[in-house]
């Protein structure tokens, strides 16, 4: 079964409300499983918009990343991090096919 993942591309406006954000935002993602892959870090933007974050999470499903973000701890969560930033965030399922 292919991993889950959520990408999240962030400027944040107000670090402190952020904060808040992360404090919220670390049980349902402990209960569904998720791990950073990324979280903030160096970065550099080859084409498109550049955000001042990115964050990769993976799941060990697409499914528990739509549970994930869909629960509502999580949804509580969101409510406190979109007063305190912009996002750009997809969900997106892993690719367990034959690679190059």
């Amino acid at each position: 079964m292919p991993k889950g993942y959520w990408i999240g591309r962030l400027d944040v406006s107000d670090p402190e409300g952020f904060k808040a954000y992360q404090a919220a935002n670390a049980a349902p993602l402990k209960e569904h499983g998720a791990r950073f892959l990324a979280r903030g870090g160096k970065c550099d933007c080859v084409e498109g918009a550049k955000r001042s974050r990115n964050v990769i999470v993976e799941f060990p499903s697409y499914e528990a990343a739509v549970a994930c973000y869909n629960s509502p701890a999580y949804q509580k969560a969101v409510a406190i991090r979109k007063p305190a930033s912009s996002a750009d965030f997809v969900l997106v399922e892993g690719y367990d096919g034959p690679q190059p």
